[in-house]
């Protein structure tokens, strides 16, 4: 199954390490979690606080333990289809979330969502209107759907990824006819 997957983190530093995750299933099922940094996690940026509103505080109080975040991430994650809209950060943080907890960098990969709806653009079309431009059509969908006031939490920004699926294929279909 499809599940789009994003990270809010410390930092968009070299040593920055993600402090939130959140997943939705293609279904619209969902989870979330703040996470405790482990020792060692040190790296924090005042900016970035301001911008996603968690505070090294609540992590101490709220945060959930790596291991407990991977296992959950294991056992509803694998053998599905992961997408982030920034796989190369996403991938980083995950990587880094993976490996804290004794667990293989690539125990869990990511790819990146545009490519998925390219994809299905592409598939619709190829029935309906060869030729069409898929990741035009996309392009277009992706800065249509752009928030205005941009949440900046795990679980909203994974929530656009999967409200943009659902516009690039009922975008696809109305073209193919």
């Amino acid at each position: 199954m499809i599940v789009f997957l994003d990270f809010e983190a410390s930092s968009l530093g070299k040593q920055s390490y993600p402090i939130e995750v959140a997943w939705v299933f293609e279904d619209g099922r969902s989870q979330s979690f703040l996470i405790k940094p482990k020792s060692g996690w040190v790296d924090w940026s005042a900016d970035a606080e301001k911008i996603h509103g968690i505070s090294r505080d609540l992590l101490q109080e709220k945060g959930s333990d790596i291991e407990l975040v991977v296992g959950e991430m294991l056992s509803q994650l694998s053998g599905n289809e992961l997408y982030a809209s920034s796989p190369s950060w996403d991938g980083k943080w995950l990587s880094m979330l993976l490996r804290g907890a004794g667990m293989p960098r690539h125990a869990l990969r990511l790819r990146k969502s545009d490519d998925l709806f390219i994809e299905e653009a592409s598939a619709i079309l190829q029935t309906g209107r060869a030729g069409f431009d898929a990741a035009g059509l996309v392009g277009d969908v992706i800065e249509r759907s752009e928030p205005d006031n941009p949440a900046h939490r795990a679980l909203p920004d994974a929530l656009v990824e999967l409200t943009r699926l659902g516009l690039v294929r009922d975008a696809a279909r109305k073209i193919a006819g």
